[in-house]
């Protein structure tokens, strides 16, 4: 595992790139103090994204950090490492499965799992301390993820689902006819509409599939499980969804900055 020396401040910048969107946190002693949220372009180049960081914090008044700790499940991340090293010497560190030490990963393919599925491992911690023997998040992204984690840092593994956006992209691009539509919850299931009709099906659909399957989980475990939910459709199904406990806006980003200070108190 590659060192990365200890930081001279507590500042540090968390990046969660996405297949859809980048999620960028400014950290100060562990705590997000500042957030932004734009969209993923794998075709911007070092100092294309460089620039759109710098742009970022000038417009907020904030200072650029030394240290920047990065998930991405898209390619764009090693552009996001390679500008930040090259036009502001920042030191970085990039998140994968073989730089974790005390963490059991029980997958076939334990180097396989998402960068983001392990930044959700570390920043479901806090709801273990409830009394639940595992958390179950549910990120909801360009793909639905169902992570399982049990104590002590253990990755049990989970289910990806497509995402809700996609399904809805695919029906459209399928049925011409059918008009697009935002993606929020009419008032009743039987829709009078074609518009309500639509909501329906992608909304409250979705929202079944999701209850069904942490049933599934549930009942496959051997201790109770919490549910939190995270990523852009989680407010969306929040109050429709029986089975998620919690919903928590930050996780990702959140867990991305516990699990960088672990590195740094293993390294």
């Amino acid at each position: 595992m590659p060192r990365v020396s200890a930081p001279q401040t507590a500042s540090l910048l968390a990046i969660d790139i996405g297949n859809t969107s980048t999620v960028l946190g400014l950290a100060q002693d562990g705590v997000l103090r500042q957030t932004w949220r734009i969209r993923t372009n794998r075709d911007l180049l070092p100092d294309d994204l460089a620039l759109q960081v710098q742009g970022l914090f000038a417009l907020s008044g904030e200072t650029l950090p030394q240290h920047a700790v990065l998930s991405s499940v898209a390619p764009v991340g090693e552009n996001y490492a390679q500008g930040l090293q090259r036009r502001f010497g920042m030191q970085t560190f990039s998140v994968s499965g073989t730089q974790l030490p005390g963490v059991q990963i029980d997958l076939e393919q334990p180097g396989a799992v998402g960068a983001d599925r392990l930044c959700n491992m570390f920043g479901a911690e806090r709801y273990l301390s409830s009394g639940a023997d595992y958390v179950v998040v549910v990120d909801f992204g360009t793909s639905t993820n169902f992570d399982v984690i049990g104590r002590g840092r253990r990755f049990l593994g989970g289910i990806l689902a497509t995402g809700a956006q996609v399904s809805a992209d695919a029906l459209f691009a399928r049925a011409a006819k059918l008009p697009r539509i935002a993606l929020e919850a009419p008032e009743r299931a039987i829709g009078r509409s074609t518009v309500a009709a639509l909501q329906s099906g992608l909304v409250f659909g979705y929202a079944e599939m999701v209850d069904g399957l942490l049933r599934r989980i549930r009942a496959e475990l051997d201790g109770p499980a919490a549910a939190v939910a995270t990523g852009g459709f989680a407010r969306t199904v929040e109050g429709i969804c029986r089975e998620v406990d919690h919903y928590d806006d930050q996780l990702t980003l959140r867990g991305l900055v516990e699990l960088w200070a672990h590195v740094q108190r293993s390294a």
